[in-house]
């Protein structure tokens, strides 16, 4: 009996053992994905102290040890591109088998709700849907309801775009990877990670956030916790009482007003680095080409704070990948809301300056200008194909130098010369050019009294726009777009692209000082 039980528990430890030792993989990596070409590339996961694992792939034999943690990590060589399905295998104490790998070009598309918003929701959705078979794109969607533990399971696997895979995914980030594979002609590869009515900071790790300008990004959460038991029981009364409403207006045929958005205290999402945490952080070191930020609406209010913040959070994603100044565009915030007949600064236009500023001064980041493609009235412009095609260009021009213009015209500076300002731009290609034909449209002028007057402009050299005003004598400052509708921004180069908008001063804005 005594030897019985000693072979039993012998056999138990022996069992606990493997399954302790058992190799994991984090979730970007599994069966489907596409490696980036050209670049060492990372495998890595957990084991057992100690345990030996190889990985074996495209011809390379590598093998790490697992840590006192258990963690592990290889390097395999740079590879070039390969639309040809191939195994990875992982030999420790058990073996992982990954089909279905492609080698090519992998892009992390991220951001709030206009980058969320899926095909069906979109122009002409439903039949780009239907007709979307391409297996050398990968779609990897990242789960919300994972990464905040609402759902159990990955949180995403690579999937070959199909009519299934795609219905659910991105717009904006489908058509830019849809068209960067046509031209490349090889495999690639986006992991979608977006999440509507999210704001910068909660995309941006905690230990960055520790500056005068960023803090109170994180107090907030303490104010949310005192406030969460009222705020919960005050939203139930309210969804009580907008729930009879509907009903009542379902009934006398009419479709009611949205349902009450939950309070700040209420959306987990808000908090300080959450969605870095369970959205970003678990991709970390899968190597990428570059990112897509298409993000700015909910930091609005705040959006002199947001030309801190955002530089910010692209140097921590640059210093958590561990990847060098990878490539990193910027989707700039379209026009919305209803025309003004005068020029007028809003938070919506410093938040858009806000955006191009960053790409000035980031190193390798980019802007992309939706300035002319939004909608009055709807915040989700459902033209993403447009958004995607533009997110393309600026990737092949600035990213893969490719012989294309992938910008319109961007300001560089402004010098008052006299009764005018004269306004030098970059990315003009062969010159800068008034779309449609016509007069230039939406320059504003003002001089030290900061009042703001529309002004006549001349494109009076390749790169120069002649500025001024029988209002403003004495200038001193130029504005261009900068309203949160302009009506007619026709400033382009031969490329047909928008100019983006831009102001040369930099005074207070609506929002300045809100953090």
């Amino acid at each position: 009996m005594k030897r019985k039980l000693f072979i039993s528990l012998i056999i138990l430890f022996v069992t606990s053992g493997m399954t302790f030792a058992k190799i994991t993989l984090p979730d970007v990596l599994n069966s489907g994905m596409v490696l980036q070409q050209h670049q060492k590339v990372p495998v890595w996961g957990t084991a057992d102290l100690g345990e030996k694992i190889s990985v074996s792939f495209a011809g390379q034999h590598k093998v790490g040890i697992a840590n006192k943690s258990g963690q592990w990590k290889v390097w395999l060589n740079p590879m070039a591109a390969s639309n040809v399905p191939q195994k990875m295998i992982i030999t420790g104490s058990n073996t992982v088998i990954l089909n279905d790998v492609l080698i090519g070009e992998v892009w992390l598309c991220a951001g709030q709700s206009n980058m969320q918003l899926i095909l069906s929701s979109t122009n002409k959705g439903d039949s780009v849907i239907a007709s979307a078979n391409y297996p050398m794109l990968r779609l990897f969607n990242v789960s919300r309801a994972v990464a905040f533990k609402h759902q159990a399971g990955p949180l995403a696997t690579w999937q070959t775009c199909s009519p299934a895979s795609v219905k659910d995914f991105s717009a904006a980030a489908y058509y830019f990877g849809l068209a960067l594979q046509k031209k490349l002609k090889v495999p690639v590869g986006i992991i979608n990670a977006s999440f509507g009515g999210s704001e910068a900071e909660a995309w941006t790790p905690i230990a960055y956030l520790h500056t005068p300008d960023l803090q109170p990004c994180i107090d907030r959460e303490k104010i949310w916790d005192t406030e969460r038991p009222q705020v919960r029981k005050e939203y139930a009364e309210t969804l009580i009482k907008w729930r009879e409403y509907a009903a009542k207006e379902r009934a006398a045929g009419r479709i009611p007003k949205e349902a009450p958005h939950p309070p700040d205290a209420l959306r987990e999402y808000r908090i300080a680095a959450s969605i870095y945490n369970g959205m970003i952080a678990p991709l970390i070191p899968f190597k990428i080409k570059g990112a897509i930020w298409y993000q700015g609406e909910n930091n609005e209010g705040r959006a002199e704070q947001y030309g801190i913040l955002l530089p910010t959070m692209i140097r921590a994603w640059r210093a958590k990948w561990h990847q060098g100044n990878f490539p990193f565009g910027i989707v700039q915030l379209p026009n919305y809301r209803d025309p003004n007949d005068q020029p007028v600064e809003t938070a919506w236009s410093d938040l858009r300056d806000a955006q191009r500023c960053t790409a000035d001064t980031v190193k390798n980041a980019g802007l992309i200008v939706t300035i002319d493609i939004g909608e009055k009235h709807n915040i989700h412009s459902k033209d993403k194909y447009d958004v995607g095609k533009r997110m393309y260009l600026w990737a092949l021009d600035f990213v893969y130098h490719y012989p294309v213009l992938g910008s319109g015209p961007i300001f560089q500076h402004a010098s008052v010369e006299g009764k005018t300002i004269m306004v030098k731009f970059r990315e003009v290609g062969t010159g800068l050019q008034v779309k449609n034909g016509g007069t230039l449209q939406e320059f504003a002028i003002a001089g030290a009294d900061k009042q703001w007057h529309w002004a006549q402009a001349k494109i009076v050299g390749k790169n120069l726009v002649k500025v001024w005003s029988k209002e403003v004598p004495n200038p001193v400052a130029v504005r261009y777009a900068f309203n949160s509708y302009p009506r007619n921004p026709n400033l382009t180069n031969n490329s047909g692209l928008p100019a983006a908008p831009f102001r040369s001063d930099n005074w207070p804005g609506p929002t300045a000082g809100k953090r």
